[in-house]
């Protein structure tokens, strides 16, 4: 008998001829989720990927690491014996005892049996007797209940094992990152931009990220919140996402000066974007991400956003797109980033708000608003600026 971890996945199980490629990523993903100092083998079976931590437990650590990578719909620490029924109902025997230890009083069950390998000499509701009966007979504090059973034994015999488990836990599903190319996330300090990135990875998009730094403007506080925030978002795809820093102080010194101020927050947005695109270009990024919600403020209504994309042939990812501020808010909650976003360190879109900005702006009266800015000069300058700053990781699991 063996413990193992089951992981599931499901879109990318729906690949066809593509389908290994994106299995092979999620392999690699978990294998890096666990780090090379964990002694585990991570291999494919059809329609299930099994790691073997190699005659351990599966430490909690590792399962929840293993069910926070992107392509995992669900995992399950399990027991996995060879295809014979006596060694099958003494895991299953195990695995009950254990739930007892934990419990107090009588437990109800019932068993679940996918049969996948057709030629193992029961069918699937003959197991399902077989072990039910199994365990009444050594457990008096078992009863059946096949409506609202306390736990599931859930048994799989597959074509060179039988596993048997009680536990089902979700991962966060989507593809696996890396399986679908780079993308360049402008992350500021706020609630809505990580959040946007972490819905990024969960369609496979591997992250680089960049800010927009605006010193004395913003401390440097504003900007080590943001390298911490990367760091969370990297705990999701186990390797660093590095940071362009931007100083933007010379472009917002501009803007004041030469902008009306009802105009300057389009205006801001679309420097950032000639700068983002341009550093995207040079490191072959194909597509920037914004944190953007339609309608959440002055800046992200449609005719700002139409007249922000015009200075950029890029395509530019909005994953709250349809989202409020409440969904938003949870899910910031859920991938740990929310607690960093509301710390009091303000970047600069949020210091350089308008008492009244422009919320349907014309195309050309943007453009005539920033006629007299020095416009390539002041995104030759901000590229040149940039320093790439990389967040400190989580350390590897020792076990």
């Amino acid at each position: 008998m063996e413990s193992v971890v089951l992981v599931r996945y499901g879109e990318i199980g729906l690949k066809g001829k593509n389908r290994p490629a994106f299995e092979n990523r999620l392999v690699q993903n978990l294998r890096r989720a666990l780090g090379p100092e964990v002694e585990a083998s991570v291999r494919r079976e059809h329609g299930r990927i099994v790691v073997d931590f190699k005659g351990r437990e599966a430490p909690r650590q590792a399962i929840d690491r293993l069910r926070s990578v992107f392509g995992v719909v669900s995992i399950s620490p399990a027991k996995a014996v060879p295809l014979s029924l006596d060694e099958a109902l003494a895991a299953a025997r195990v695995l009950v005892e254990e739930k007892l230890r934990a419990a107090k009083g009588q437990l109800t069950f019932k068993v679940e049996t996918k049969r996948s390998n057709k030629q193992f000499p029961f069918t699937s509701p003959e197991l399902n007797g077989r072990f039910g009966g199994y365990l009444l007979r050594a457990f008096p504090r078992l009863a059946v209940d096949v409506h609202a059973p306390d736990f599931v034994l859930h048994v799989e015999v597959r074509e060179k094992a039988i596993y048997l488990y009680t536990e089902i836990l979700p991962g966060p599903g989507g593809l696996p990152v890396g399986s679908s190319s780079e993308g360049l996330l402008l992350l500021s300090g706020g609630i809505d931009s990580p959040v946007a990135g972490w819905l990024a990875m969960k369609r496979g998009i591997r992250l680089r990220a960049i800010h927009f730094h605006s010193f004395p403007f913003t401390s440097d506080r504003s900007k080590e919140k943001v390298i911490d925030l990367a760091g969370v978002l990297s705990r999701y795809s186990f390797e660093p996402i590095p940071v362009y820093v931007v100083n933007f102080t010379p472009v917002q010194t501009a803007i004041r000066q030469h902008v009306p101020p009802a105009m300057t927050i389009t205006v801001m947005r679309r420097m950032m974007l000639r700068i983002a695109s341009r550093i995207a270009s040079q490191h072959g990024i194909p597509a920037l991400i914004t944190g953007e919600s339609v309608g959440q403020v002055a800046s992200q209504t449609l005719e700002s956003m139409a007249a922000i994309n015009e200075v950029t042939s890029m395509p530019i990812l909005r994953p709250l797109v349809a989202m409020d501020k409440g969904e938003i808010v949870e899910l910031a909650q859920q991938i740990g980033t929310y607690d960093l976003s509301v710390l009091p360190y303000p970047d600069c879109c949020t210091l350089f708000v308008p008492d009244r900005p422009e919320t349907r702006p014309r195309i050309e009266r943007v453009r005539a608003a920033e006629a007299d800015m020095p416009i390539d000069e002041l995104v030759d300058e901000a590229v040149a600026t940039v320093d790439v700053v990389e967040p400190v990781l989580e350390p590897s699991l020792s076990l």
